[in-house]
Formats: structure tokens, C-alpha cells, sequence
């Protein structure tokens, strides 16, 4: 239960089937991290709404232990979304590049931070983290480069895992340019249409942001 694997065993397919499902839209599977301050309390991240890497499966949901060469996690997934593809129901995946697990200017550094902090973050004055998400950053898709890395990622979970759509968590943010105005035609929403593999895909978007002119 609670697995990959779990969710394409025999008697689910049968389940969704009676109940007419032809599509399931998954919780975000990008590995992420428990926030420091929920670790404290002893508590965890239950929704996984805290992307570590855009690249990277989650194994904690995985049955098999991660490190097993002839039963990844990434293996686990895949025979879960062919067995749902031959049930005949789609594979959408939640995805959150509106911000990172680095929450904000006190950390922790994990990885694009300490890549290119500017870069990759929409920052105000002295360098404060511009908190548009709720979750202490904003990941700066005004950047040409960073549009490249999030196209990357979802053209690599199209390809390699062949998922049918993705619905984009705080898609507002995704859109906003580098003065923080969103934009109905920004560098990112232009990729998605032009890419050959992506523009064929399923898209859905949260509207919901708390920055400037935000539901957009």
C-alpha cells in the first residue's frame, strides 16, 4: 500500500476500471525533503510539495528498497505506469518548480542556491527572498537557463518514464518575468508550446499564487 507498485496491482486496475478512472493525477514524485521546521516538531512532509530535484524519483514511495540494481524505484515506476497505460488510464504528475526545498535566505543551501543564487531565485533589495509560493523562495523562470532546466526535467520524465501530462503547482509564478509582472506569453509557457515532445502532452494549471495580480 502507499507504493508504486501498489498502485498498479491487479486489483486496483480492476477498481479504477469500475469506477471509469481514465487518468490518475499522482501527488508530486520528485524527490523532496521534510522542512527543518516540521523535523522539530516531529512531524514530516506528507504531499511531498517540497522539490529537492526536478530530476530525481521520490524512493520513499517506492516498495523495493532503493539500491537494488534489478528492482529500482525507477524500474517500480515505470512497470507501474506501463501496467496503467495497458489498463487504458493516463499517468499525470504534480510538479513544483514554483520554489525549492531551500526555503529562504537562511537556508539550507542545498543546490541551486549555491549555483547561482540570483539566478535561479527571484531576490528583492539586499538580497531577501521574494516569498511569492508561501514556502520561502520563488524559482526565477525569467531566466532563459532556468526555463532550459524545468524543460529538461519534463521532458525527461516524458521520455524515460513516458508519463501523459503534468498539472503545475502555483503555475502563476511560472509565468512571472524578472520585475515579478506575470505574463500570459512568458519564455516558459512559449517552450512548453514549441517543444515537439511536450506541446503534444496534457497541461493543467494552478492558477493560485500570493504575489502581485496573482490567479492568472
Amino acid at each position: 500500500r502507499g507504493t508504486y507498485a501498489g498502485l498498479a496491482t491487479p486489483a486496483m486496475l480492476a477498481h479504477y476500471q469500475r469506477l471509469g478512472v481514465t487518468a490518475l493525477n499522482l501527488l508530486p514524485v520528485h524527490g523532496f525533503l521534510d522542512e527543518q521546521r516540521l523535523v522539530n516538531m516531529g512531524l514530516r512532509n506528507y504531499w511531498g510539495y517540497n522539490t529537492l530535484a526536478f530530476f530525481a524519483l521520490e524512493p520513499r514511495y517506492a516498495a523495493a528498497p532503493a539500491g537494488q540494481a534489478k528492482n529500482s524505484p525507477r524500474d517500480e515506476f515505470r512497470r507501474m505506469v506501463r501496467s496503467l497505460h495497458a489498463a487504458g488510464i493516463e499517468v499525470i504528475l504534480d510538479v513544483v518548480f514554483n520554489h525549492s526545498a531551500e526555503v529562504d535566505r537562511l537556508g539550507p543551501t542545498l543546490s541551486l542556491r549555491g549555483l547561482a543564487n540570483a539566478h535561479y531565485y527571484h531576490l528583492g533589495p539586499h538580497g531577501a527572498y521574494l516569498n511569492w509560493t508561501g514556502c520561502g523562495n520563488a524559482v526565477k523562470l525569467a531566466e532563459p537557463r532556468v526555463v532550459e532546466l524545468v524543460v529538461g526535467a519534463l521532458r525527461h520524465w516524458a521520455t524515460h518514464y513516458r508519463v501523459d501530462g503534468f498539472r503545475f503547482d502555483l503555475a502563476t509564478t511560472l509565468g512571472r518575468n524578472r520585475h515579478g509582472h506575470f505574463e500570459r506569453g512568458a519564455g516558459f509557457f512559449a517552450a512548453l508550446q514549441a517543444d515537439p515532445l511536450l506541446s503534444r502532452l496534457k497541461w493543467v494549471a494552478e492558477p493560485w499564487d500570493i504575489g502581485a495580480c496573482g490567479y492568472q
